[in-house]
């Protein structure tokens, strides 16, 4: 769950913090009002490219902060990270030079670990090309997950594993003596190398983490003390007059008791900066000055670049690569024990794998029926009646692959007449939300466990382009109900659609000592009815569409 996003000098947002509720939050406000820059900005932060042009005019570099839920990182990321049990803080800049850094609860992380990061928590739908649904390997898994098919595909992969295995085995026998020893050792020399780094998951981002700090050690604890002294140390400090304050306003209480309350106010400030003070001095005291220790990242960091380079690109693709060369030098000095016997095992794991891939096709194509007619019936009922859907499934025997045999395609045919097209070349942003809101109702009430359902944030920009009237409340229902399991930011100019949100706020662009900028309401019910009147009725609320409005929030 996001819970605020706070940002600074983007385009023409000057700075400005939201908060967000669970479950289905509108953004509503005029054509051109920045709800759009508002979206792009969560893109920005959560790994999408940036343009040193989005930074304001007379700033030195935009910034991005979201406060997420820790149990949006998987395991691995928090273990690296260490993170808590506490919101997590994850923020990315942008300077004026073109110059992108990030950082997760004040430790660096590469972008590229954010936008994976990015890409399995929100999904974009609308007026951004980086939906989830749009991938046929993500079809594929929506198909599964809709028709519970999950312990099957997971004994596919185990049988495709197996059976992986022995080809690779049956090949090494095929070899002669001569051609199994040079491979042989070439294997044992790359897994050597990989053995030798003894490489660690999530060591990369934990290094480049600990890298700026390292770098900048002594400006950091100079800085640091320089702090400390003014709060604790020095003549004059802010300690020291709070303290004189909170003295002189304890006595002043004693005399007149209308002054307790400022002086305890006082008194807690005091002690806050107190607490500061001292975490701060512990912070100052903790900041490592070890050149040989920088040193150490610095080659350390080099020595992992040039190894993933050569083995998958991470250090988890080179650990996966060092356990298939192991297996591999297994099978090549064990070739001569087990000529004779691979052949009958590599036929019965292969037996085991085509009915693995027939049970799994049948179950896929009896539930691709199924799945047709209820994105059509949820499409019809959200303004799409002439929508023609289709799941095509198709079988190439003997195309061995974790998931199976089986391709997958989602395919839309918006209008009568037209063919249907795969869901990545459906041209229009407003068709292709109502599918991807259709398709994710439908997920969300299908056999997935709850764990993982209440998991993901989902982001609507505008899926309300033309409609109106019923089907705009139906398209609204339906955020609202996926709502329930998920957490929803939706950009809407319909009132139909913005009475379901639990949360409301209205864009506003303004100009300020001449200068542009953009202000963001959180709407209280009484300002949220106005608000939905003017979306009903025009740039003034009348009594028609102030009841009109009342009717909508009474109704949802």
């Amino acid at each position: 769950m996001l819970r605020t996003l706070a940002i600074k000098d983007f385009a023409v947002v000057s700075e400005l913090e939201l908060s967000f509720s669970e479950g289905l939050n509108i953004l509503s406000g005029e054509t051109g009002a920045g709800k759009t820059i508002l979206i792009e900005a969560l893109g920005f932060l959560l790994g999408a490219r940036g343009s040193a042009s989005w930074v304001r005019t007379g700033g030195e570099r935009l910034s991005v902060r979201g406060v997420f839920d820790p149990a949006d990182f998987p395991e691995e990321l928090k273990r690296s990270l260490g993170i808590g049990t506490e919101p997590v803080a994850v923020l990315r800049e942008l300077d004026s030079g073109g110059k992108t850094r990030a950082s997760v609860n004040g430790k660096s992380v590469p972008v590229a670990a954010l936008s994976a990061w990015g890409d399995g928590l929100v999904d974009f739908h609308g007026q951004h090309e980086h939906q989830s649904l749009l991938k046929p390997s993500a079809q594929l898994a929506a198909l599964d997950l809709y028709a519970g098919l999950g312990r099957e595909a997971a004994g596919t992969a185990a049988a495709y594993e197996r059976w992986a295995a022995l080809c690779a085995e049956q090949d090494a026998l095929k070899l002669s003596d001569e051609e199994r020893g040079r491979r042989l050792e070439f294997s044992r020399f790359q897994l050597s190398e990989l053995e030798n780094a003894k490489l660690e998951p999530g060591e990369e981002a934990r290094l480049s983490a600990e890298l700026p700090l390292l770098k900048n050690g002594e400006r950091i604890r100079n800085l640091a003390e320089a702090a400390y002294g003014a709060l604790y140390e020095a003549e004059g400090s802010a300690s020291e007059d709070l303290l004189k304050v909170s003295r002189a306003l304890g006595d002043l209480a004693r005399l007149d008791p209308g002054m307790e309350a400022s002086a305890k106010a006082a008194e807690d400030a005091r002690r806050v900066l107190d607490d500061v003070a001292r975490d701060l001095g512990r912070y100052r005291d903790s900041v490592p000055l070890d050149p040989e220790r920088l040193d150490a990242v610095l080659s350390r960091l080099d020595s992992l670049a040039r190894l993933v380079k050569k083995h998958g690109g991470s250090v988890e693709a080179a650990l996966e690569r060092a356990a298939a060369l192991a297996a591999e030098i297994h099978a090549l000095e064990t070739a001569g024990e087990r000529a004779g016997k691979v052949e009958p095992e590599l036929e019965r794991a292969e037996a085991v794998l085509e009915k693995a891939c027939d049970k799994l096709h049948s179950g896929r194509a009896k539930a691709a029926k199924t799945m047709e007619k209820t994105l059509v019936k949820e499409l019809r009922g959200l303004g799409m009646p002439h929508a023609g859907f289709s799941v095509a499934v198709e079988m190439e025997e003997g195309r061995f692959s974790r998931s199976g045999c089986d391709a997958v395609e989602f395919l839309l045919a918006a209008n009568p007449g037209e063919p249907a097209r795969p869901l990545r070349a459906v041209a229009s942003g407003g068709e292709l939300s109502r599918v991807m809101l259709s398709l994710k109702t439908v997920l969300a009430g299908g056999r997935e466990p709850t764990s993982q359902k209440a998991r993901g944030i989902l982001v609507f920009d505008e899926v309300d382009a033309g409609v109106g009237g019923a089907v705009a409340r139906a398209v609204g229902a339906r955020l609202a109900a996926l709502g329930r399991t998920h957490q929803i930011l939706c950009v809407t100019h319909l009132a139909q659609v913005a009475c379901f949100g639990r949360g409301h706020m209205h864009v506003v662009k303004e100009t300020v000592g001449g200068r542009t900028s953009v202000r963001v309401e959180s709407l209280d019910r009484s300002r949220r009815l106005e608000t939905l009147a003017v979306m009903l009725g025009g740039r003034e609320p009348t009594t028609a569409s102030r009841r009109h409005a009342q009717e909508l929030l009474e109704s949802t």
